[in-house]
């Protein structure tokens, strides 16, 4: 008989390694959750009565009328333009800093106070349009009002009769171009009677570039982020006058010069002898009475 087959010999299996003492395998429990991302909270309309209660009390509005030429005050002079006690005025400030109207730094032992932005700025003088004035009690009063219609700054830039004249003469010379620097209420489509321009699209030509380096403005070292020309609508003069970075440096060079100086008063700021004269070399501007 033939012999039987030899049986095959099943495999052998060996059982999985172990896993190495030096790295165990995390147990399951160890691995954190997923984490899922939030959802943005929602936005929804501007909360107009939360910032008009804030420019409600006279003290505060007062503290940020000061603060509107784009200059850091520290809490002691805003307690005197606001008529308050330091404490009173502490109180305020800390509820403008909470609300994000104003900033604060610290030098040594004095904390230095600035609006955070033009906006507020320019929400407080499309403010002017529609407020009843406040009666004029003394020549102090009268002294200013008409100080701040003559010449004074929109947060960086020059506002009031001279600014007005300023752009007017800017375009006069062909330095800019754009528009006739007039506002004109029946035909605006974005443009309201304070604030930021949008409707006309100003620039400055070769010429005035030329005029404002030759005057010293290092237009190289102007923020790149910020435009190079925009306008503001004059609350008080209803014209245009040349805010943007342009403007910003124009009126910082014209104070260097001693062009302009301050006022005693917030925002105010005064022609000099010698700025009459230069304006008058540098493009034949001759300021408004």
């Amino acid at each position: 008989m033939p012999a039987s087959p030899s049986p095959v010999p099943s495999p052998v299996t060996s059982p999985p390694p172990s896993p190495s003492p030096r790295h165990p395998l995390p147990a399951p429990s160890r691995f954190p959750p997923p984490v899922r991302p939030r959802p943005a909270p929602a936005t929804g309309q501007p909360d107009i009565a939360r910032a008009a209660a804030l420019l409600a009390d006279p003290s505060r509005a007062r503290m940020l009328k000061a603060l509107s030429d784009g200059r850091a005050l520290t809490g002691a002079v805003l307690a005197t333009e606001a008529g308050i006690g330091a404490p009173t005025a502490s109180a305020h400030l800390t509820r403008l800093l909470d609300a994000g109207l104003v900033t604060v730094r610290s030098s040594g032992r004095n904390r230095f106070y600035r609006l955070s932005g033009p906006e507020v700025g320019h929400a407080l003088e499309a403010l002017a349009l529609i407020a009843p004035p406040l009666p004029i009690t003394s020549l102090r009063e009268s002294s200013t009002t008409n100080a701040l219609r003559r010449s004074r700054t929109c947060y960086d830039h020059l506002a009031g009769r001279l600014g007005v004249a300023l752009m007017g003469t800017l375009l006069d010379r062909g330095l800019l171009t754009g528009h006739d620097g007039t506002h004109r209420p029946a035909t605006a489509v974005r443009d309201r009677s304070s604030g930021y321009g949008h409707d006309h699209h100003y620039r400055l030509t070769p010429s005035g570039l030329a005029a404002l380096r030759q005057l010293g403005v290092d237009l190289d070292a102007l923020p790149p982020r910020r435009p190079l020309v925009r306008y503001c609508i004059d609350w008080s003069e209803q014209q245009h006058h040349l805010a943007g970075a342009a403007g910003a440096a124009l009126t910082a060079r014209l104070l260097a010069l001693r062009w302009l100086r301050h006022g005693t008063r917030p925002r105010v700021v005064h022609l000099t002898a010698s700025g009459t004269t230069g304006l008058a070399d540098w493009i034949g501007l001759h300021p408004p009475e």
